[in-house]
């Protein structure tokens, strides 16, 4: 692996996850002249992040991160060991249909040229506007399980995880693992019988429903109350949280906690491929956007790829998979290869990312986003850098708003750092209830670069 190519980029690869990076490794085993923009320090993207310390320390903290993180290593390693240029701590603010990226690093903002570029900046976790979600001491789930990749940072005091999906007992069991107090495990889940007939599909994916049925045994071994049925959360404190409030069954209990970790699945980043912009699609099953790709990842705007969960949700091994076959396409788009051997390289790719895929409509149905929470009520923040309210929000349908940017000028949602990355999509949903229509009819916010906060001494540094 080399530093940033000084000459011509045949592939440009945002993003340092397992798309990118199976991507990047397999176009310059190809003979791409390749670079990788990451914004983060190392390989690995949100879900391998912090692999290399812990493989480092000969896998002391396996153990506890499980099998599914450890998959990461060789794929890191690989990339290491190949001739793609890497950028690390490096922002992408900026990509255009030509193919010029804007970069900053080391606060100087700068412009880089590819032949092709591949998006493959992966997924992010839905947010979960509940009452007191902006309190200190709650936080996504994510975001906890990233403390504990990258720094073997685990909580204190007495933990509640709240929400649906299989990130969620992922995390308890790695917690538990970590010798963790888990106060309690609270399951917003309700749909069981809308998977069943996605089922037998799932069972030929691999062992995915082994795997997530492992994970829920190790947290029940453990001794951690589960609360199944939940219809209400609520974070309770005036400085930080104390306490978490919750209805089920008709029955409503306070947990005393230090720490709560929500979670209600996670969805395809799009930011960087809605401000290009490409073509997008609302999905139903996974109930948010994604670019429109096909099964090489060409997007409608000639020369962009896009690969891995922010094309649609798929997991880590599919993203993989979805990288290399991207990489083939690359290499016949640019003549390293002809279209007989693209297929014949990605033939084994595309039947691993069709068998992985068959798990998602399962998924998709057992662990839908709660409508709770989706469309929260009148006073819980939905813009948090704003500060705005879901009630604000249906105050401007009310005055005429019917899409997100007619309500982004009303109240300013979607317009803080994040640039709408934590809002967009609970904006939409509550604008799409409140006027009865589909997401699909209310669209999303029109992302403008660039997508990063960028200094006014960073754009004047301008290479």
């Amino acid at each position: 692996m080399s530093a940033i190519n000084s000459g011509e980029i045949d592939l440009a690869v945002v993003g340092a996850g397992p798309a990118g990076l199976a991507a990047a490794t397999t176009a310059a085993e190809l003979g791409l002249a390749v670079s990788v923009f990451d914004e983060n320090a190392t390989p690995g993207g949100q879900i391998y992040r912090g692999i290399e310390a812990v493989a480092a320390k000969r896998g002391a903290d396996f153990a506890v991160l499980g099998d599914a993180y450890r998959a990461g290593e060789s794929i890191v390693r690989d990339f290491r060991a190949s001739k793609a240029a890497y950028a690390p701590n490096t922002g992408v603010w900026l990509v255009q249909k030509d193919r010029q990226l804007g970069i900053v690093r080391d606060g100087k903002a700068g412009m880089v040229a590819a032949r092709r570029v591949l998006i493959a900046t992966g997924a992010q976790e839905r947010p979960v506007p509940i009452p007191g979600w902006t309190l200190p001491g709650v936080m996504l789930a994510g975001a906890a399980q990233g403390l504990l990749k990258s720094a073997g940072m685990v909580p204190a005091g007495p933990v509640v995880l709240a929400g649906n999906g299989p990130l969620l007992y992922q995390l308890a069991a790695q917690l538990v693992a970590a010798g963790v107090k888990i106060a309690a495990l609270l399951e917003t889940r309700s749909e069981r019988a809308a998977a069943l007939p996605h089922l037998p599909a799932a069972l030929m994916a691999g062992n995915y429903l082994a795997k997530g049925l492992g994970l829920i045994a190790a947290v029940k071994r453990a001794g951690v109350p589960i609360r199944r049925g939940v219809t209400e959360l609520r974070a309770l404190g005036c400085e930080r949280l104390e306490a978490v409030e919750v209805a089920a069954g008709g029955r409503t209990e306070r947990i005393d906690a230090a720490l709560l970790c929500l979670h209600q699945g996670v969805v395809a980043n799009v930011q960087l491929s809605l401000a290009i912009p490409l073509k997008h699609e609302w999905s139903a099953a996974q109930r948010c956007w994604r670019p429109v790709v096909d099964q090489w990842g060409n997007s409608d705007v000639e020369g962009i790829a896009v690969a891995g969960d922010c094309a649609g949700i798929g997991g880590a091994e599919a993203a993989a998979h979805a990288g290399r076959i991207a990489a083939f396409e690359a290499a016949r788009a640019l003549g390293r290869i002809d279209a007989a051997a693209r297929d014949t390289h990605a033939a084994s790719d595309l039947a691993a990312w069709r068998r992985h895929l068959r798990a998602r409509p399962f998924l998709d149905a057992l662990y839908p986003p709660a409508q709770g929470l989706v469309v929260p009520a009148d006073d819980v923040p939905v813009c948090r850098c704003e500060e705005v309210t879901a009630g604000q929000v249906r105050d401007a349908v009310r005055q005429g708003g019917t899409g997100p940017n007619q309500v982004k000028s009303f109240t300013r949602s979607g317009m803080g750092p994040c640039q709408g990355r934590m809002c967009a999509l609970t904006v939409s949903e509550v604008i799409a209830d409140a006027l009865g229509k589909p997401v699909a009819e209310i669209g999303t916010y029109r992302i403008r670069p660039p997508i990063k906060p960028l200094t006014v001494g960073e754009l004047a540094a301008l290479e």
